[in-house]
């Protein structure tokens, strides 16, 4: 697929081409993307569905841009449609304000129709917000809203990060720490489905295409916790159970605090009832906001609901 103006030729993403993100990514990150990454990231076919996306290269045939969605399937009432998750937006600095992003966006929305993908969800940060809802319609349903619960610890987390050996002593150091909370399972049941919102369908086969992450799960009394372990503690989502939701959190922040991390962090759609929890006894900061494009369904989309864990991100 040519461009007029003969800068860049777009193709569509294959498995072939996932490597050409590995570059993007490195040039736009400026460091490494997580070995096998976008491959294990994209390997979506559980849905039926791969690669639904966009690469732009240079006339020396270097990545300079990307725009793709990720299939997933997404509970809503007693359906389970397939849907896709905006992810990825990749533009190299050296060919940004071309028009890329909106092209490439443009062509991907006409392959979700054809793909028989009736609508797609995405969180936009600062830098494409504006380019999303003015330039390509989609529509704001809502801003997740996220709290941060601080904790007094030292900084190991960070210091580890400083050297390749630090990083493997706090790895095994956090392992010991989490040993006994620690559960051999592959994330948790979306808590805001079970409350009959729509939400993402988390069936055995999507927990499992979601190892891609780092995410572990954790039980404290009989409540879960799916988290993961960046320079903070992220909850993607909590199966609480009829477990005391003042003593996870007193729990969550010992664990923290012997990590050396100074925060717990955890983002959720207004409504649902750990939004509600959370809320009653922290702070909230507006976060992401929640975008979708309709391609022909008729189900109302703003019931649709999600935690951070539902994010590509996590």
């Amino acid at each position: 697929m040519e461009n007029t103006d003969k800068e860049y030729r777009i193709e569509r993403l294959h498995f072939s081409r996932l490597k050409d993100l590995d570059t993007l990514y490195e040039a736009v990150y400026g460091h490494a993307s997580p070995k096998n990454f976008f491959q294990k990231k994209y390997d979506t076919a559980y849905t039926g569905k791969s690669c639904i996306g966009y690469v732009a290269y240079n006339k020396e045939n270097i990545p300079v841009a990307y725009y793709g969605v990720i299939p997933c399937f997404v509970q809503y009432k007693n359906q389970i449609i397939l849907s896709a998750q905006s992810g990825d937006t990749m533009t190299h600095p050296l060919f940004r304000y071309k028009g890329m992003f909106v092209e490439l966006s443009k062509i991907t929305f006409d392959l979700c129709k054809a793909e028989d993908i009736p609508f797609i969800f995405g969180f936009p940060n600062q830098n494409s917000y504006h380019g999303a809802v003015h330039k390509l319609g989609w529509i704001m349903t809502e801003q997740m809203e996220s709290f941060t619960i601080p904790v007094h610890a030292l900084p190991l987390k960070s210091f580890s990060e400083r050297f390749n050996w630090t990083k493997f002593f706090y790895k095994q150091y956090a392992k010991f720490i989490l040993k006994k909370y620690f559960l051999q399972q592959h994330g948790l049941p979306n808590s805001i489905t079970a409350e009959g919102f729509g939400g993402i369908y988390r069936d055995k086969k999507y927990l499992q295409y979601k190892t891609y992450s780092n995410a572990q799960v954790i039980k404290i009394g009989n409540a879960k916790v799916w988290f993961k372990i960046t320079s903070d503690f992220i909850i993607g989502d909590i199966e609480l159970g009829d477990f005391d939701f003042d003593e996870l959190i007193n729990e969550l922040k010992k664990i923290s605090k012997y990590l050396g991390l100074s925060k717990i962090i955890f983002q959720t759609s207004s409504g649902t009832h750990l939004h509600s929890l959370f809320a009653e006894r922290f702070k909230s900061f507006p976060s992401f906001p929640v975008l979708f494009q309709n391609f022909g369904t008729d189900i109302s989309l703003s019931e649709i609901k999600f935690a951070f864990a539902d994010i590509d991100i996590f």
